[in-house]
């Protein structure tokens, strides 16, 4: 563990909190980053849990409960992650509503049609981006999806679709629904262009033409997107940074300040709510099964008294 402190200057510096919490994630306890640093045991817990929790509010980085027995367990399950967020973390950025940034539906369609206008290939991002809204999956299940997994073998959409299990985050599956009109239009036109420009092609007569088992999403030279094992061997942990960098570049070019895809999860959440989703709903939706992690995400607004008696008849 490398923890060498230096002078803090203007009180406690979120530098020296980055440091603490590198020290933490590479296996030191509080109490040696407690030695190193010249603080309290205490001091070190609260702060690498406030750099923690705001890093994973700006880079989307879930599972980090602040409240929870196992947090420095689940610091080191995360620990590559961590880092890589670490190396874009702004922390003179302000961030002070990024994590509950909740966006319109009119805020999603006028971004649609910015993205549509600036981008280069319109309707692979375009897909892209109504992919993260129609389903609530998280980017790295999207890198992962295939052609079959969007299209029957007779060049239908499947509705309703599954999840695969190696397919998702955690590993286990779920149902997966493709209900969305403007998902369906900007899948369709791209599905064409790829069909005509030779990209993952397969038999003329199902499919649409296209090879079932090839990733949904392609780049202009026919290569999804990398997806990198990271973490200690046999966990099964993975990054995806080259869709991560995508949704950032498209977030820009929809004009979405402050959006991340941690924020767009967050408003699925709030839009499922609106229509009447429980808990339970919600997190067979977004593959969440304890009720207390899609309370983390995302509070529902609890009434007072006066308001649930209100005028109630």
């Amino acid at each position: 563990m490398s923890c060498e402190p230096e002078p803090e200057q203007d009180g406690d510096t979120v530098a020296q909190s980055i440091r603490m919490l590198i020290a933490v994630v590479e296996g030191g306890t509080y109490e040696a980053v407690a030695g190193c640093f010249g603080v309290t045991r205490t001091a070190v817990e609260r702060r690498i849990k406030a750099i923690a929790v705001r890093l994973s509010q700006v880079a989307g980085i879930e599972g980090l409960n602040e409240d929870s027995a196992s947090f420095v367990r689940r610091l080191r399950q995360h620990k590559d992650a961590i880092l890589v967020a670490l190396e874009a973390f702004d922390p003179k950025r302000p961030d002070d509503h990024r994590s509950n940034r909740i966006l319109t539906a009119d805020e999603i369609l006028q971004a649609g049609k910015r993205i549509k206008a600036r981008s280069v290939h319109p309707w692979h991002d375009l897909a892209l981006f109504y992919l993260l809204f129609a389903t609530g999956a998280r980017p790295l299940e999207i890198a992962r999806l295939e052609v079959r997994d969007y299209l029957h073998a007779d060049g239908s959409v499947r509705r309703r679709s599954e999840m695969r299990a190696e397919v998702a985050i955690t590993q286990k599956a779920r149902p997966l629904y493709f209900l969305s009109t403007r998902l369906d239009d900007a899948l369709s036109h791209y599905l064409q262009e790829r069909l005509q420009q030779d990209l993952g092609v397969g038999q003329m007569d199902a499919y649409r033409g296209l090879d079932p088992f090839s990733r949904l999403f392609l780049s202009p030279t026919g290569v999804g997107f990398k997806i990198t094992p990271y973490g200690e061997a046999g966990q099964r942990r993975f990054l995806c940074r080259p869709i991560l960098e995508t949704y950032r570049k498209l977030f820009r070019y929809g004009g979405m300040k402050d959006v991340t895809a941690l924020s767009v999860r967050r408003t699925v959440v709030a839009r499922l709510y609106e229509r009447g989703a429980d808990e339970d709903d919600v997190g067979l939706i977004l593959g969440i099964s304890e009720r207390s992690a899609v309370r983390e995400l995302l509070a529902r607004h609890k009434p007072t008294i006066e308001q649930l008696l209100d005028e109630l008849v």
